[in-house]
């Protein structure tokens, strides 16, 4: 009997491992058009950030983006959403399907992530994470990238000067 619980319980357990490996993450199309209607009814733009799990300059930008000084400023302008994409192996399924083709579709398929877009509520792209010599942005860090990135914000959202403060104290790495 207790041979026959141990068997039951190991089925069980493998087949929930099975399922839990092969659930597949929702599409591009899905996250684009929920954070479209929800910026279209909020009357923002979007900010989608394309990401991997093993990335430390994307959870730098998350990080960064939900510091207290400055996470007011971006859920008051933006709805933030992610794709993930350029999984390590075996983790495939994190990546949502479609998200690469965007990528390609901007030539930014090899320039490194994070890379970000802003859209309009009606998906028209607003900006691209590109520094002014057309390079990633990435998750700014330098004076330089920083100054970039508030022109950016500047130009897609209602952003004072108490805003730019501080997003550069919440972005810059002090050397």
């Amino acid at each position: 009997m207790k041979l026959k619980i141990l068997c039951i319980a190991i089925a069980f357990i493998s087949f929930s491992e099975i399922n839990a490996q092969q659930k597949k993450a929702e599409k591009a199309s899905v996250i684009l058009n929920r954070a479209f209607t929800k910026a279209a009814k909020e009357n923002k733009n979007v900010m989608l950030i394309f990401h991997a799990s093993w990335c430390g300059w994307c959870k730098r930008m998350d990080k960064n983006m939900a510091k207290e000084s400055v996470k007011d400023y971006f859920n008051t302008n933006y709805v933030t959403s992610h794709l993930t994409v350029m999984e390590s192996k075996g983790k495939e399924h994190l990546e949502n399907e479609g998200a690469m083709d965007i990528l390609k579709k901007l030539k930014a398929e090899k320039t490194g992530i994070p890379f970000w877009i802003v859209y309009n509520s009606k998906g028209e792209i607003l900006k691209v994470s590109r520094d002014t010599k057309g390079n990633n942005l990435g998750c700014p860090a330098t004076k330089e990238e920083v100054n970039v990135f508030i022109d950016i914000l500047d130009k897609t959202s209602k952003m004072s000067a108490k805003d730019k403060e501080a997003v550069t104290k919440a972005f810059l790495i002090k050397k």
